[in-house]
């Protein structure tokens, strides 16, 4: 019998908080290359692989040999390299592809202002405005590319929960939907899916706007869909369903407010308006959300919330919350109707 590893000393589990911004350039730039599309095909030298990629070869053999101790490759005697399942977790076409997520982690647009995080405690408020000159959605209209990855982003994460969401939600009685700040419209996709009867709009940018009109194409549901290019901080269109995913933790209390109380305006009679978000827990408990937390300190004036938090956003809109349902990620549906 093989006696279990040693436990890392304190030293060592140190070491390794210390030097987590390089795995996450490490997983950056892999994704950056495509590297994990390329060895999907079968094993390769670094050499044949820097030719594959347009990299040089001996950066790219020292990147390999990294990621060899990181469980992102194998390697064989022949010193060629295959991929393991933790590394197919970023190819371009895995069925919940994290490769977006990477490629937006390490890029600018959150990663200077995460070099300015301990400004972010001091003062409380994001660092985006010092490190990038501008706010995180200026920043994304000024590097467009930037910003359709972020939005891609938000796609990959709901696409591994919008099914379950899907499945959960009581949709009886419901005509009209509304996916507020949607991005491609994955969510209310899934939410279409299940329910033929109910047809949907989802509300987001201009700059977004054409490509959740592409993915409702390509879903095959054009004709249920419709696209509305503009802030979710205007007047939003008459639905008896408002489903936010990941939206309000972008934003501050006052912003909040101001969108669940144009959900509120627009709500029909019977309405719901139902929040995906990842509720914090007590001090002590472990788990993602107070590591988003910081993550919207450094980077956007959100918060992640405990439920007596929503509670307060929901009571200043004109809401009540009714009912949270746990979902099999750290994530919940938290619904509200009128008062």
């Amino acid at each position: 019998m093989t006696a279990p590893a040693p436990r890392p000393s304190a030293d060592e589990r140190m070491m390794s908080l210390i030097t987590g911004y390089w795995r996450t350039q490490i997983v950056r730039t892999v994704a950056e290359l495509s590297v994990p599309d390329h060895l999907a095909q079968g094993p390769l030298t670094a050499a044949e692989l820097a030719r594959r990629v347009d990299a040089d070869p001996d950066g790219l053999a020292r990147l390999l040999r990294a990621c060899a101790a990181l469980d992102l490759v194998e390697v064989d005697a022949r010193r060629r390299y295959r991929s393991t399942p933790l590394l197919d977790t970023l190819r371009a076409d895995a069925p919940r592809s994290l490769r977006t997520i990477a490629l937006v982690h390490g890029a600018p647009g959150h990663w200077q202002p995460w070099s300015r995080f301990p400004e972010a405690v001091r003062t409380g408020t994001p660092q985006t405005r010092e490190a990038l000159g501008r706010d995180i959605w200026a920043h994304f209209q000024a590097h467009p590319e930037e910003g359709e990855r972020f939005a891609a982003s938000m796609g990959e994460l709901t696409a591994g929960l919008s099914e379950e969401v899907a499945t959960l939600l009581d949709t009886r009685g419901v005509q009209t939907a509304v996916d507020v700040g949607g991005a491609n419209g994955e969510l209310l996709h899934a939410v279409l899916r299940a329910d033929p009867r109910v047809r949907g709009t989802v509300v987001e940018l201009p700059a977004v706007a054409e490509t959740a009109r592409a993915a409702a194409r390509a879903a095959g549901l054009a004709d249920r869909v419709t696209v509305l290019a503009g802030s979710f901080f205007d007047p939003l269109p008459r639905a008896d369903l408002f489903l936010l995913k990941a939206v309000l933790h972008n934003w501050d209390d006052a912003s909040c407010t101001t969108l669940l109380g144009r959900c509120r305006e627009a709500l029909a009679p019977g309405g719901r308006v139902v929040v995906v978000e990842m509720p914090l827990g007590p001090p002590g408990e472990s788990g993602f959300a107070p590591l988003l937390d910081l993550d919207m300190l450094a980077v956007l004036p959100g918060r992640e919330r405990e439920l007596g938090e929503y509670d307060a956003l929901f009571e200043a809109a004109g809401l009540r919350r009714t009912r949270v349902t746990p979902t099999r990620s750290p994530q919940s549906l938290i619904e509200a109707v009128a008062r």
